[in-house]
C-alpha cells in the first residue's frame, strides 16, 4: 500500500489538477480560486472566479483556461494577468459547464453534465469542442455524466469518464476536431470514475469519490495499481520529471460532521510520468 504525502491543507473543495511549467496546479471551488503549488509546496492564488465549477487547463502559449459554469463560458486569463472571455457556451447549454482539456493545437474540448447536479434529474451530457478564436461547435452527446477527459500522447484519441456509466468511454480525433468511433476503452465496474490523466505508457489513472481511491488501468480494463486515500478523491494528475508521482485532490464528501475545510493536496509514487493532454 502506498502512504501520501500530504502537500496541502485546508482547501475547501479541491478539483482539475493540471501538472504545468513545473507546478501543480489546481481548482479550490469551493474558495473560487485557482492555486499553484510549488516544489516547496508553497501556494500561490493565480485567480479568483466566482464559479463552480471551475476546470482549468492551458493554451499552447501558456494562457490559463478556466470553465465559468456559473455564466456558463470559458475564461482565458493572459500572461499580464488579464481575465478576459475566450469563449461563449451559453447558447448550446444553460446546465453546469464541467471538465476541459486543451490538445496542441490549442483546441479546447469541454464536456456539460446535461441536468441540474445535485437534485435534477438525469439527462445526458455532452462535448464541446472550441477553436483558439472561440467558435464552439458540438462534437458528442450522450454521455452520462461527463467527467474528467484526457487526450493521448498521439493526440489521436479523447477518453472522457462517464461517472454514470462506469466507464472510460473514447473518441477518435478527426483532423477537423471531429469526434467518431466512439467506443469504451474501460469498463469501471463498482466505480464512477471522476477525474483522469493518462501516462507514457499508455495506462489511465481515475480517481473515484464514493471509494476513496485512484486506480490505473489500461485499454481493455486491467487494472496495474490501486492507491487509497482517507477521503474522496476527485481529480488526479501526473508530473513529468524522473520521478513521477500522481497527485490527487479531494476532500470528505457529504459528511455533515465535518468541522471546516476538509481538501487536501496529497502524492503519490508513480510508475510512470505523465504524457498527453492535460
Amino acid at each position: 500500500m502506498h502512504t501520501p504525502e500530504v502537500l496541502l491543507e485546508g482547501v475547501v473543495f479541491g478539483e482539475s489538477p493540471r501538472w504545468h511549467e513545473g507546478r501543480l496546479w489546481f481548482s479550490d471551488w469551493g474558495a473560487n480560486q485557482v492555486i499553484a503549488l510549488d516544489a516547496e509546496h508553497r501556494a500561490e492564488v493565480i485567480v479568483n472566479v466566482p464559479s463552480f465549477p471551475m476546470c482549468i487547463d492551458f493554451l499552447p502559449g501558456g494562457e490559463l483556461l478556466v470553465v465559468d459554469s456559473a455564466q456558463q463560458r470559458l475564461l482565458r486569463r493572459d500572461p499580464d494577468g488579464t481575465l478576459g472571455t475566450h469563449a461563449d457556451l451559453a447558447a448550446i447549454s444553460d446546465k453546469p459547464w464541467n471538465d476541459i482539456v486543451v490538445d496542441a493545437g490549442g483546441n479546447a474540448y469541454v464536456n456539460n453534465i446535461g441536468f441540474d447536479f445535485p437534485g435534477g434529474e438525469f439527462a445526458p451530457g455532452i462535448i464541446v469542442r472550441v477553436t483558439p478564436d472561440g467558435v464552439v461547435r458540438q462534437v458528442a452527446d450522450n454521455l452520462a455524466f461527463p467527467n474528467g477527459m484526457a487526450i493521448t500522447a498521439d493526440g489521436a484519441t479523447l477518453i472522457v469518464a462517464e461517472s454514470y456509466a462506469n466507464c472510460l468511454s473514447a473518441f477518435d480525433i478527426g483532423a477537423d476536431g471531429t469526434l467518431t468511433n466512439r467506443r469504451v476503452w474501460a469498463e469501471t465496474p463498482g466505480d464512477h470514475p471522476d477525474g483522469i490523466c493518462v501516462d507514457t505508457e499508455g495506462a489511465v489513472w481515475y480517481a473515484d469519490v464514493g471509494n476513496s481511491h485512484c486506480v490505473r488501468v489500461t485499454e481493455g480494463g486491467a487494472i496495474s495499481d490501486t492507491v487509497k486515500w482517507d477521503r474522496g478523491a476527485f481529480a488526479c494528475t501526473l508530473s513529468r520529471d524522473s520521478e513521477p508521482r500522481l497527485y490527487v485532490v479531494g476532500q470528505n464528501f457529504g459528511d455533515s460532521e465535518s468541522v471546516g475545510p476538509t481538501g487536501q493536496v496529497v502524492a503519490f509514487p508513480a510508475p510512470a510520468p505523465g504524457a498527453g493532454w492535460p
